[in-house]
């Protein structure tokens, strides 16, 4: 419906007059790996530095960070220019503990890339409802740690008054709406964790979206109705702060070059 005077739909209306609150749900892949040293290349370095100078204006809340050493180095320098510490957890973790057979390749290896002529075969894969039922999924027991790693997640969020009811949030009274919350981790992790935020498959988000080393992806929530909570990914792989650095933008993780535009 519209108003008459103003052509424009009323949820507008509701738009201009929403509350002013959210949480923030921030995360940030690592820099250009150094995977054999499970470190930084010296570009993964740059990197850190200048996404430090990025994320030192922000009031962030509390920091969280994977295990793993890449991750940690990508933190230092925020955490150090803030004079703040992160909280290791370890469902941050790049998301392969548990291997899935190559049914290309025949060897173990990780959940996501699959080649489109199989993804083809198993279009299951890409349905919230049926991708955990599948030979590849269900015989591994990677349904079990993707739901163990949702679980951690939505413990967390509880701590800030979001509690997980279906497939959204209820707010409780004394949630902490003004919240903003960075998670130092990787692109697996943060895609599986966005699709328990957004109740897709996982596969939808490994399979056709990619972050840059050192690229920010930033959740909120949107609570219109004042006791329930969506996510809304407001940016995702946003690598602005090298492109302001003129540092080149890596293509760790990705299988074609990148446009820059």
């Amino acid at each position: 419906m519209y108003d008459r005077a103003l052509d424009i739909p009323k949820p507008y209306f509701i738009y201009m007059n929403r509350r002013k609150y959210e949480l923030k749900l921030i995360f940030i892949r690592h820099g250009e790996p150094d995977y054999a040293r499970d470190s930084l290349t010296p570009a993964g370095f740059r990197e850190a530095e200048i996404l430090a100078d990025r994320i030192k204006t922000w009031n962030v809340t509390d920091f969280y960070c994977s295990p793993q050493g890449r991750a940690k180095k990508t933190a230092e320098p925020v955490l150090k220019a803030l004079n703040r510490t992160a909280t290791e957890k370890a469902w941050l973790h790049e998301f392969h503990l548990v291997p899935v057979p190559d049914p290309d390749g025949g060897n173990d290896a990780c959940s996501w890339d699959r080649l489109p002529s199989y993804m083809n075969e198993n279009p299951e894969l890409l349905d919230v409802a049926k991708w955990k039922d599948t030979p590849l999924i269900r015989e591994t027991g990677y349904a079990e740690y993707y739901d163990r790693t949702m679980r951690e997640l939505d413990d967390l969020l509880r701590e800030y008054g979001y509690v997980r009811d279906g497939m959204y949030y209820r707010v409780l009274p004394d949630a902490k709406r003004d919240a903003t919350v960075v998670f130092f981790c990787h692109l697996g992790i943060t895609c599986a964790l966005l699709s328990h935020l957004l109740n897709v498959a996982p596969h939808v988000l490994w399979q056709g979206f990619f972050l840059a080393p050192a690229s920010v992806t930033i959740a909120g929530t949107e609570e219109r109705d004042g006791k329930t909570a969506a996510f809304r990914v407001q940016l995702m792989g946003d690598t602005s702060h090298l492109r302001e650095a003129k540092e080149p933008i890596s293509e760790f993780g990705t299988y074609t070059e990148l446009f820059e535009g």
